[in-house]
């Protein structure tokens, strides 16, 4: 990329996480210190191809950083993804003078992001967003943080009941390929059993370990599940199982769903935004295209986009050991 960067689009696409708003925020007011013009797109690439567009200023993102989902709110687009609506959106992009894209969202977004700059050779930043904490690249994405602090709190919420009637809670959280969430407030929480897509424990070994929880003196247990795990075909299942297998518990079942999206960022959240946005357009200054922003060892790094859409995050096998220990 040779031209110099002089205007900058920022959009949010996929499902919203804490922290979004954070990284607007972030990446207008670098472009305000570096004198680049800002716009926002609204509605992620629907927006885009409909030229959505807002001029951003310093002064348009004040009192967002602390709030959730997003300002610039969010679509998933089926038309971006044929080569007619990234040509659309193009021709948007080109008659609003924007030099370069920053998208945030999840491996989603950066499929579409890394693609649309394949195929028009045009600038784009990646900064990840999803509760998730599924994209390589990064040890944190925007809003996981935020969301284990969610999770956390139900937790407690739910365990003073189970404890004040003798009950089992199935308490399920969002982890549809990776359970990131469940392992880590699982073990926050003092879960006695942690179900994820990563683990096959199986029923069998789960009665078993419910059972000799109860023999320990446990009159009450809380096993967290990430809604990808795999030993049942969902949550109300492995009630059943444990209802049909066990005497003397109330089984109950607690979804926390969509919650575990909003509210609040955390600090680190804000402040981790605050570092990709920096990172992002200033990455983009230099002449960088097609990588996503992350937080390695502690320092801001690039990643290229397709190493982060392709590759696969790995559940960290010392948590799985400490959850062991801890549920004796």
């Amino acid at each position: 990329m040779s031209k110099t960067i002089k205007k900058i689009a920022v959009l949010t696409s996929g499902g919203d996480s804490p922290g979004m708003n954070a990284a607007i925020r972030a990446v207008v007011r670098t472009c305000a210190y570096h004198n680049i013009e800002c716009v926002g797109i609204y509605r992620g690439y629907e927006g885009l191809m409909e030229g959505d567009f807002k001029q951003m200023n310093a002064r348009s993102v004040r009192g967002i950083i602390n709030k959730g989902g997003t300002i610039l709110k969010s679509a998933r687009s089926k038309e971006f993804r044929t080569k007619e609506g990234r040509l659309q959106a193009h021709k948007m992009l080109v008659e609003e003078n924007v030099d370069a894209l920053v998208a945030i969202g999840g491996d989603g977004t950066f499929t579409g992001a890394m693609i649309f700059s394949q195929e028009f050779d045009f600038p784009v930043m990646g900064i990840p967003g999803t509760i998730d904490n599924d994209i390589v690249g990064t040890s944190h994405t925007l809003g996981f943080d935020t969301a284990l602090n969610t999770v956390v709190d139900a937790i407690d919420k739910i365990r003073d009941t189970a404890s004040s009637h003798n009950r089992l809670f199935f308490i399920e959280v969002m982890g549809r390929d990776v359970g990131h969430i469940a392992l880590n407030v699982g073990i926050a929480g003092g879960a006695e059993e942690i179900l994820i897509p990563e683990e096959d424990l199986g029923l069998d070994r789960l009665v078993e370990s419910l059972n000799k929880s109860r023999k320990s003196g446990k009159s009450s247990s809380i096993v967290v599940v990430a809604e990808g795990d795999k030993i049942g075909k969902n949550i109300f299942e492995l009630k059943d199982y444990v209802d049909e297998n066990m005497e003397g518990y109330d089984v109950r079942v607690s979804v926390l769903g969509h919650m575990q999206r909003g509210g609040p960022p955390s600090c680190f959240d804000r402040v981790l935004a605050s570092r990709m946005g920096v990172k992002a357009v200033e990455s983009l200054m230099e002449g960088k295209t097609s990588y996503m922003v992350g937080l390695i060892n502690g320092k801001m790094e690039l990643t290229p986009l397709e190493k982060a859409i392709k590759g696969k995050t790995k559940i960290n096998l010392e948590l799985l050991r400490v959850s062991d220990i801890m549920s004796t």
